[in-house]
């Protein structure tokens, strides 16, 4: 039993981080859109860990003249232990318009999300849950930030908070089963 017991606490020290605050605030003025699924409307079961797992396309317009650097959360805020991090994106040109299915663009950095994994992770809501919301939040920044790859998700939220001059927001919903 004991030995049991190791191995329950030792899986649950596995994996990453939830983020320890909502995603950052920043004057809104980016229109971020997916061919994939309307604002509001269900992602597709391929972009959710039932499916193929592959990240959505999203294309914005709007970036402000001033933008350096793009960055890119997308977050559950519906999850049972606080907002679960899929996905986190920086570096990215401010001249970069798209991302396409299945990849984030050339040169930019993926962080580390919460399933412990650098990269993207689909939507995984619990079985049984009612949909959950899965944010698409991409921040226009001041400056580059200072992220290595694999940043934890509250390294990522603490540099566009210090940085974020614009911000563009894309919801969708996801349920199993």
């Amino acid at each position: 039993m004991f030995c049991l017991l190791l191995v329950i606490v030792g899986l649950a020290g596995c994996g990453g981080e939830n983020a320890a605050e909502p995603a950052p605030e920043a004057p809104p003025g980016i229109e971020l859109t997916s061919p994939a699924f309307e604002a509001g409307g269900a992602i597709p079961r391929d972009y959710g860990c039932d499916g193929a797992e592959l990240s959505p396309p999203l294309a914005w317009d709007e970036v402000p003249v001033a933008a350096e650097s793009l960055v890119l959360l997308m977050e559950d805020p519906d999850a049972p232990d606080g907002t679960f991090v899929h996905w986190t994106v920086y570096g990215i040109s401010p001249t970069t318009v798209r991302f396409l299915e299945g990849e984030a663009p050339a040169g930019s950095l993926e962080g580390e999300n919460s399933f412990g994994d650098e990269g993207y992770g689909g939507p995984c809501p619990p079985e049984g849950d009612t949909a959950h919301r899965y944010v698409f939040a991409l921040y226009a920044l001041r400056s580059e930030p200072d992220l290595a790859r694999g940043a934890k998700p509250d390294e990522v939220h603490e540099a566009i908070e210090e940085q974020a001059i614009a911000r563009g927001r894309l919801v969708g919903t996801f349920k199993r089963g």
